[in-house]
């Protein structure tokens, strides 16, 4: 029997996660059902859980994969950034990102289960953003009046508030001046 190859596995890998983020972020946890999976991946139910042990690992995998795509960001350019590429839709799968925040977060408050394992790796957003505030903190641009714990929070509050103003529908249009005014508050003024 021929081996397959780490960059096939991963390919598929890949392919399994894009196609699930679409199923669940348009019908929710509930809605993705196998079918419905098999028909946004492309492969059969086998090929599928060859991967992911069952649906709620293969949600999880698709939210952690999300989670490090985010991290990624902020790393890079700040927690702020994230929200002006959801806003821009620049973001690789910005839509489909924000219905898989959404049934996190549903699910958060709903399933006890899921909470803890969800617990394990909700960690990585939040580290990152405290990272990058530290980082901020030691060049001299963010203010020093205010706990970077503190301001982790709340980036992390305004986006929440963000998630849930696109999750209404609610007009975005407007939105960037509000983000430059969130970035303009954590940031270190010269002459303070």
């Amino acid at each position: 029997m021929p081996r397959v190859s780490q960059d096939h596995l991963e390919a598929r890998r890949r392919q399994i996660l894009d196609g699930a983020r679409l199923c669940f972020g348009r019908f929710g946890y509930e809605g993705a059902t196998v079918r419905r999976l098999e028909d946004a991946t492309g492969l059969s139910r086998g090929a599928i859980f060859h991967h992911f042990r069952d649906k709620e690992s293969l949600f999880l995998a698709l939210a952690e994969d999300d989670a490090a795509r985010m991290a990624d960001v902020v790393a890079q350019q700040g927690l702020v950034q994230v929200m002006r590429d959801l806003l821009a839709g620049d973001s690789e799968h910005p839509a489909d990102w924000l219905g898989t925040r959404l049934e996190v977060s549903r699910r958060l408050r709903t399933d006890p289960e899921f909470r803890g394992r969800w617990a394990e790796h909700s960690q990585q957003l939040t580290t990152a953003t405290r990272k990058r505030l530290e980082w901020q903190r030691r060049s001299g641009n963010l203010r020093d009046d205010i706990g970077v714990d503190v301001l982790a929070e709340y980036l992390q509050l305004v986006l929440e508030g963000l998630v849930s103003h696109l999750a209404m529908g609610l007009p975005a249009d407007d939105l960037e001046p509000v983000l430059d005014v969130v970035e303009d508050s954590v940031r270190r003024h010269r002459g303070d």
